[in-house]
């Protein structure tokens, strides 16, 4: 398995282990990920990323690929643009905000291991300039845009696809960079709609 394009996740007696190296923000995000499955962790102790880790992240990724776990907050988005900057192989795990807060507290650290394991089992690179599938008819016509629930859909289906969220611009370059099919797409709507909307 090509663990740049991939989540590397094998299935053991002592839990989950993930073969790429797992970027995340601080100590406390490593402990809780620690809690959820059997992985390294690299931490970039906020925005201000030493040259040293710098250098740890560039090993990590050439030897063993690496995945960006980042807070899903306005600063650890930028963390995540930071790195993946640099490294563009890099998969991408997401988590969603209700399942990473606790109190006004939003973070890794407040995710219970289940919630970590699912983001980290649908990780997956982004390809910058990828053929876009999507237009904003199709958040249109499926309710993630121009309603008053939109930006609420919209984070159901991120969570379902494994990419996050964001506002409908945001929401939909990052169904084109994933390269999402529309089979995914309208699978996980199906998946977020109510009964009385599902066919």
């Amino acid at each position: 398995m090509d663990n740049k394009t991939d989540t590397n996740i094998e299935k053991g007696n002592t839990g989950q282990k993930i073969g790429q190296i797992i970027v995340v923000e601080g100590r406390d995000d490593t402990t809780a990920v620690k809690r959820a499955v059997n992985a390294d962790t690299i931490e970039t102790h906020g925005f201000g990323i030493s040259r040293e880790t710098w250098v740890l992240i560039e090993r990590a990724y050439n030897e063993r690929g690496i995945i960006i776990f980042t807070d899903p907050d306005h600063a650890g988005e930028n963390i995540r643009k930071r790195v993946a900057e640099k490294f563009p192989g890099a998969l991408h795990a997401y988590l969603d905000r209700k399942e990473a807060r606790a109190g006004r507290d939003i973070g890794i650290e407040n995710a219970q291991p289940a919630a970590i394991i699912a983001a980290l089992e649908k990780a997956k690179p982004e390809f910058v300039g990828a053929e876009p599938v999507f237009t904003m008819d199709d958040l249109r016509q499926t309710g993630l845009t121009g309603q008053a629930d939109s930006a609420e859909k919209r984070a159901a289906a991120g969570k379902a696809l494994g990419i996050g969220t964001g506002n409908s611009k945001a929401f939909l370059r990052k169904l084109n960079s994933f390269r999402i099919t529309k089979e995914e797409f309208y699978g996980s709507i199906s998946e977020i709609a109510g009964p009385e909307n599902k066919e």
